[in-house]
């Protein structure tokens, strides 16, 4: 019997052995992050038994998508699952810290420990004080006591006094020195850990199986949501005769967990989260139906909206900005374009941590061929805008992003650059230019208002005034408009445009005009509104 128990102990401690977990540290090599998120690969070494076994690898992302984890291992290993958790139970493995730090970990609590006894006996030293000072207990004590013992008595609290008050002086001391050097370890502490890498908490558990006992080398990827990239621009111009000059930003950020340091990065236009599933149409069946009920939508609709907190993007404080140098990045950039996306490789080894906060990057610089024109509308905007009208603009692989304008070396505010116009021209708003001034003033005397039988009839008229006060001639589109009727009981009719091209869709009036230097030109638009006396038009 003795016998059989000892064989059974024996069988079972080659399977309790297998059920101690392997520990390895994923170093991260390369990220590609996308406007949503990062695909994310790390490397990995371990020392695996023969058989089955768990190997965990540490310093994953803390958030990632099981279902993209991807694990690439030696020939002669199988991975048989592959599973993610930032709550591993980690009974076998090492100090997080290293053994040093651990020590000194070690004794800051020994030293708040004794900090803490110390302020304890000093406050207790301290009431008695108060105690004795305190002339209604004394009077209290000496109430009994013959007038012999008084002295005595005398004699005994001004000795406990001043026995205290050294006492107390002695732990103030004490407690100077502990708190010196509390701070001293602090401060190597923080120094030690600053220099640590920072770990995360998420770990991918493997199951493995394999038929001799080897080191063994892996690779590990997958998609973490926690990081984001979006395009930005500096635009600068000169002179209306030279090209646009056009730096192309990436603004990056990530809080995965772990700290890139060296990593290849490549920025991609895709979205790993979008599904690739190209839709199908289904039969679209028409029939009768009951009218529905609005006033039950428009409360379904209140109980059911998101907050505009949710919906809005996320902006990240000027602030936390993280600028590199533009005029080598850009230098050390690859572009690669595919039949679905943009991406940007960086060549260089490239470091962000995971803080939240925006890393600037150079991408590329380009410059821009431009035929540049003013514009204004006056009815919605009394400024005149520079635009610089891009042709071909496609081959230069822009994203939807905020520009930066710098003109003739001066800031002159932002604009947004939408590659996606229908347009064959890119238009860009280089900013509103003072030296050219535009009025649109109402003509009172021909502009009138009169009732003929049951009709009511409105003339509006007005000029538009612009003026050239640059030393320069310049060429302008003057945009202007009269109003389109949706009811037949209201007519619109044009009376004066002063030539101007008008859209019979959209009533849009437009002038191309020139100006020489120091020149105004007048323009007038005028319009009849005639519809019923008793109707109210907006």
């Amino acid at each position: 019997m003795k016998r059989l128990f000892l064989a059974v102990i024996a069988l079972s401690l080659p399977i309790i052995a297998q059920e101690k977990p392997t520990f390895t540290q994923a170093k991260i090599k390369q990220a590609t992050v996308y406007f949503t998120g990062a695909a994310l690969t790390h490397t990995a070494s371990a020392n695996i038994p023969k058989g089955t076994s768990e190997l965990v690898i540490k310093n994953v992302a803390n958030t990632l998508s099981e279902e993209t984890i991807r694990v690439l291992a030696p020939s002669s290993v199988t991975v048989l699952s592959a599973q993610f958790t930032n709550q591993y139970m980690e009974e076998y493995d090492t100090e997080r810290y290293a053994p040093a730090l651990r020590r000194v970990q070690d004794s800051l609590t020994l030293l708040d420990n004794q900090l803490k006894k110390c302020r304890n006996e000093r406050y207790s030293k301290e009431k008695t004080i108060s105690f004795l000072d305190d002339n209604n207990a004394l009077q209290g004590h000496l109430d009994g006591i013959a007038l012999s013992d008084i002295p005595k008595v005398m004699d005994y609290y001004t000795s406990k006094r001043i026995e205290l008050l050294n006492s107390i002086d002695e732990i103030k001391t004490k407690e100077e020195t502990l708190s010196a050097a509390i701070t001293k370890l602090n401060a190597k502490l923080d120094t030690n850990l600053s220099k640590q890498e920072h770990l995360s908490n998420g770990k991918i558990i493997l199951q493995l199986m394999s038929p001799v006992a080897q080191k063994a080398d892996f690779q590990v990827s997958y998609i973490s949501t926690q990081a984001t990239w979006y395009p930005s621009y500096e635009l600068r111009g000169e002179k209306l005769a030279e090209p646009i000059h056009l730096l192309y930003k990436g603004q990056i950020a990530q809080n995965t967990g772990v700290d890139w340091k060296g990593i290849k990065l490549s920025l991609s236009s895709g979205n790993p989260n979008k599904s690739n599933q190209f839709p199908i149409l289904k039969t679209w069946f028409v029939q009768t139906g009951r009218p529905r009920d609005f006033s039950n939508a428009r409360m379904e609709l209140r109980s059911n909206a998101a907050p505009l907190a949710d919906l809005s993007r996320k902006k990240i404080a000027k602030d936390e900005e993280v600028n590199m140098e533009e005029s080598t990045m850009a230098h050390y950039t690859a572009l690669s374009e595919n039949q679905l996306n943009i991406s940007f490789d960086i060549d260089t080894p490239y470091d962000i941590l995971s803080n939240g906060k925006v890393h600037s990057i150079s991408l590329q610089e380009l410059q821009l061929k431009a035929a540049y024109k003013y514009y204004t509308a006056p009815r919605v905007d009394k400024e005149v805008y520079l635009v610089a009208a891009i042709e071909d603009y496609s081959k230069y692989n822009l994203l939807p992003g905020e520009a930066n304008i710098v003109f003739e070396g001066l800031y002159v505010g932002k604009t947004y650059i939408d590659p996606n116009q229908t347009t064959e021209t890119l238009n860009i708003t280089m900013g509103n230019d003072k030296k050219i001034s535009v009025k649109r003033e109402k003509v009172v005397d021909k502009s009138q208002t009169k009732f003929i039988s049951a009709n009511k009839e409105q003339i509006f008229t007005y000029d538009i005034i612009l003026r050239n006060n640059k030393k320069e001639p310049v060429n302008l589109v003057l945009k202007d408009q009269y109003p389109v009727s949706i009811e037949k009981s209201i007519e619109v009719e044009l009376l004066e445009s002063s030539h101007a091209s008008v859209a019979e869709e959209t009533h849009i009036l437009t002038w191309e005009v020139s100006l020489k230097p120091n020149e105004t030109k007048t323009f007038r638009i005028s319009y009849k509104l005639k519809y019923p006396k008793d109707m109210i038009v907006n």
